[in-house]
């Protein structure tokens, strides 16, 4: 059976990702000072904070259309299968879902399944590494939309911000609450609810004291952490994720992990510095 997965650009891929013919990136597209910016494989990280920073106004992100999913649900393959970021946080899981109807108009028998993540970023990434393997195993279609829904109950997103701002821009956070945080150098580490949402779990004065907290967290919430995979992404600060991922080596033995840096999406709310954990 041939299948393909097609991950919404929030999701980081895999280096191996970009020339395997399975996994394909839906992008977003992302607008800083009038420019509009396609989240592609030639999205270019340090100019884009350095627009950021430059610019007073907030920084946006556009979902795909439901015709790019839609072209993306009629290349042919048995199973095909989308992940998107959290229907919370996000448009692209109702664009999918309306690009799934499109392409099932057409022909109802299409075998087509959309993720909704819940999550962001690596979180996408981990997702998109499930399906693979359950497919690369010959399991059904049936079976493996079971098994990953089953994953992404069990998954938690975890994240420490440098900056407040664009989260606050973009109406992800009241503006006291970015204000008073800035002001007093608090770092909130902050934690999807399982609908997909942001919450606050803890926080910290200082990133580093704030990462150790996070730390903290994660090992207190991961059960059977040594047949999981653990996975980070970093915007710009890859000695940062280098220390927090030996800690959570050192106290989770995780069966295997990734560490990427940020994509356009991930790079616009993580802003300069933020670390971003999935497990």
């Amino acid at each position: 059976m041939s299948y393909k997965i097609a991950i919404d650009s929030c999701g980081e891929l895999l280096p191996e990702w970009k020339s395997d013919p399975h996994i394909t990136s839906v992008p977003l597209t992302l607008t800083v000072d009038g420019e509009d910016i396609i989240d592609d494989e030639k999205f270019d990280q340090a100019y884009f904070i350095r627009k950021m920073a430059e610019c007073p106004d907030p920084p946006r992100s556009a979902c795909p259309s439901p015709e790019k999913y839609y072209r993306e649900f009629i290349t042919g393959e048995d199973h095909i299968y989308a992940v998107t970021l959290s229907a919370e946080l996000s448009g692209s899981y109702n664009s999918a879902m309306l690009g799934m109807s499109m392409a099932r108009e057409e022909d109802p028998q299409r075998k087509i399944y959309v993720f909704n993540s819940r999550s962001a970023s690596i979180g996408e990434t981990l997702i998109g590494m499930k399906i693979q393997e359950l497919e690369e195993k010959g399991l059904s279609f049936e079976e493996v939309i079971e098994q990953v829904e089953t994953y992404i109950d069990s998954q938690i997103t975890y994240f420490v911000l440098e900056s407040l701002e664009n989260l606050r821009k973009n109406g992800r956070l009241s503006r006291m609450k970015a204000f008073v945080a800035s002001a007093l150098k608090i770092k909130p580490v902050m934690q999807s609810t399982p609908e997909g949402n942001i919450c606050q779990i803890d926080q910290a004065r200082g990133t580093n004291k704030a990462l150790v907290k996070m730390a903290e967290h994660i090992e207190q919430n991961t059960k059977n952490s040594e047949t999981r995979i653990l996975a980070i992404s970093h915007c710009n600060c890859p000695e940062r994720a280098g220390m927090l991922r030996d800690t959570l080596v050192e106290r989770l033995h995780p069966r295997r992990v990734v560490l990427l840096d940020t994509a356009g999406v991930s790079t616009l709310y993580a802003d300069n510095g933020g670390i971003i954990v999935v497990i």
